[in-house]
């Protein structure tokens, strides 16, 4: 573990801010900064956070002169050109953030770090445009940007000017995000006002560093304006990531592990998602299909699957014992960093969905999450997503396309929750707008159903250019329980609806809607984690492959087509439109 400053540097014994132990100043170094009996995460300098971040040296500052702006000649217990002088010679920076290239884990990168000795690493107009200029030169240099906040917000002695730079970053990082390139936001204690309301949230990826505070009001502001009283873990990194707002809590010395691993998919080529300059309009509108029979594991041939009745497939299905989409991430996959949270809400638990790697192909992975006992299966919902579930996965899906990633979802749900807070908080507008923003990815998808696949909320991660289905796993548009209490009248009759619904794996290759059977050992899934998470592996990079080559635009346009034929009975021609009948000139009496 490297120390972030020479020990001669260091002082002699140090007082933990949280717990008050008195801790040996070398050891401290060592434990970068983290107190040994508590955890506290002590603040660091910029410097400091650039030594222990960043691959030994690898940063290169920007060379650049920050302008004093006191256009307000701003005075309060003493002049502002005083303080921004007095902080200068305190910190021996030039502003509250310094700002460079470097590399960490071998990933060459622009960061951005600030330092709240400095005024409070308030967001002035010296600290907006060497931030900005840092994004410009990532741009140009088609790098990953990483930002790392500490601040109390916008500098008032600045005035409106100081507002203005939280428009300023803004606008650089969407220019970055257009041009595909990876942003990560370090929140550090404390990120507060204008930092956290620009560019400390809208990159693509947040992480807080374990112990961070992050609000665009602090406690002390809410409370002398509107009176209210706060519960002790408010606006906290855990607190946080439970309401959504970032995606990962990392204690410090995992810092630069779970930056490497967000930096390696950084840099990968964004497709063309541009129909007019995509060659592939001369191409047909289907996608190719895979191998020869026979050349890998999927099957396309009905008769070559086992005839279970469709009842026991249904009971198969659901076995608690079947993989989770947890299981298959550590079997099938190579590696894989988990992205939380909609930024709007919350975490929905039966959704998981991050960045992985299988055989050398970086990928996102969304999937649905039941878990197996039943302190498991309660915890992740019983795998029926909220609304925040979905528009967390199609904000991960969303990235993955603007890196050049393929997706590939894992399904077992029985359905999306149908509860009043998920109907208050637009389930039906989360799926709506889940299957619309599918079926546009300028990505590959594949999808795989690895047990349930119950109706809309498992079609909403199922829009796919392949849709694949476990041998024993069922599609359906309703459960068999509620079709026999619709249709039969009588909820015993599940077993006689499974059989009329066609939900199977025969029936729903026969019908097209999926395109191959993924096989399962001997038994089923359950009885051996390991084999299935071999197959699925197989299967997924199978259907993949071949997808890996075309352009976004084919992709596009081909996994719409393949959606519209679906239901389609007849060609519409113009000779088969009634033309338009006379109205006749009285009201006819309704009747």
């Amino acid at each position: 573990m490297r120390a972030t400053v020479a020990e001669a540097d260091v002082a002699a014994w140090s007082r933990c801010g949280s717990c008050a132990s008195l801790v040996y100043g070398k050891r401290l170094a060592r434990n970068l900064y983290v107190c040994p009996e508590c955890g506290y995460h002590d603040r660091l300098t910029a410097a400091q956070r650039i030594d222990q971040l960043l691959d030994q040296g690898s940063f290169r500052p920007l060379l650049v002169e920050p302008v004093h702006f006191d256009v307000l000649g701003f005075t309060d217990t003493r002049p502002y050109a005083q303080r921004w002088e007095a902080a200068r010679r305190e910190t021996e920076l030039a502003e509250a953030v310094l700002c460079g290239a470097g590399a960490i884990g071998g990933h060459e990168l622009v960061v951005a770090v600030m330092d709240f000795r400095f005024l409070g690493g308030s967001l002035g107009s010296a600290v907006g445009e060497m931030i900005t200029l840092a994004v410009e030169l990532a741009v140009d240099e088609a790098l990953p940007l990483l930002i790392v906040s500490t601040s109390g917000g916008a500098r008032m002695q600045e005035g409106c000017l100081s507002l203005m730079q939280m428009a300023k970053t803004g606008i650089a990082i969407e220019r970055h995000r257009e041009h595909g390139l990876l942003s990560i936001s370090l929140v550090t204690d404390p990120t507060y006002g204008g930092v956290a309301a620009s560019f400390a949230t809208n990159t693509d990826v947040i992480v807080a560093e374990s112990g961070s505070r992050m609000g665009f009001a602090g406690p002390r502001v809410i409370r002398q304006t509107i009176g209210q009283e706060l519960p002790a873990e408010f606006q906290s990194s855990g607190f946080l990531a439970s309401k959504g707002q970032v995606d990962i809590v990392a204690d410090r010395t995992d810092l630069r592990t779970v930056l490497t691993r967000l930096l390696a998919v950084g840099r990968r080529e964004q497709r063309d998602v541009d129909p007019s300059n995509d060659p592939s309009n001369d191409l047909p509108n289907d996608l190719p299909v895979d191998g020869p029979a026979g050349s890998g594991v999927l099957i396309t041939d009905p008769q070559r699957l086992v005839q279970r009745d469709p009842w026991e497939t249904v009971r198969l299905a659901r076995d608690s014992a079947r993989p989770t989409v947890r299981d298959y991430l550590a079997r099938s996959f190579d590696s894989f960093i988990e992205l939380r949270g909609d930024r709007l809400y919350g975490d929905c638990s039966a959704v998981v969905a991050g960045i992985a790697e299988i055989d050398g192909l970086a990928v996102a992975v969304v999937g649905t999450e039941k878990g197996h006992s039943t302190p498991e299966l309660v915890a992740h919902n019983f795998g029926m997503p909220q609304p925040e579930g979905y528009r967390k996965a199609m904000r991960v899906m969303s990235l993955a396309a603007r890196l050049g990633l393929p997706v590939v979802t894992l399904i077992d749900t029985p359905g999306a929750y149908p509860g009043r807070e998920a109907e208050e908080r637009g389930q039906a507008s989360a799926i709506a707008h889940a299957i619309q923003r599918m079926s546009a990815l300028s990505t590959p998808v594949v999808a795989v159903i690895t047990g349930e696949g119950g109706s809309g909320g498992a079609l909403a991660l199922a829009v796919a250019d392949r849709v694949l289905v476990a041998e024993n796993g069922v599609f359906s548009v309703i459960s068999p329980e509620a079709c026999s209490s619709i249709l039969w009248n009588d909820t015993r009759a599940a077993a006689e609806a499974a059989r009329a619904l066609g939900l199977n794996a025969p029936w729903l290759l026969r019908l097209g809607i999926v395109d191959a059977v993924v096989p399962e050992p001997l038994g089923g899934s359950q009885t051996d984690h390991l084999a299935a998470g071999n197959l699925l592996r197989q299967a997924v990079l199978e259907a993949l492959r071949p997808l890996l080559s075309l352009p976004a635009a084919h992709l596009i346009r081909a996994r719409r087509s393949r959606f519209r034929r679906f239901g389609q009975a007849a060609v519409v021609t113009p000779t088969d439109i009634a033309p338009p009948q006379p109205r006749e000139r009285h009201e006819e009496k309704a009747v």
